[in-house]
């Protein structure tokens, strides 16, 4: 049975939602407790950006941030 142009796959690779996250799923990512997350906010001590008043986090610096702490 042959699928419709609807049905079929896209050709490209899907981007994964996990790139950017909510302070929440950084907290759940790093496995962090959410009340740390912020705290590390208000110090400057965890690289993040405010984007139209809420904090955003990008997986790859959350993973680079934590290797360099991992290592000092």
């Amino acid at each position: 049975m042959e699928q419709t142009k609807a049905q079929e796959k896209p050709q490209y690779p899907r981007r994964e939602r996990s790139q950017i996250m909510t302070p929440k799923e950084a907290a759940k990512y790093l496995g962090f407790h959410l009340v740390t997350i912020y705290r590390l906010l208000k110090k400057g001590e965890v690289p993040a950006t405010k984007i139209g008043g809420q904090w955003r986090f990008k997986k790859d610096v959350l993973d680079s941030w934590l290797m360099d702490r991992m290592n000092q």
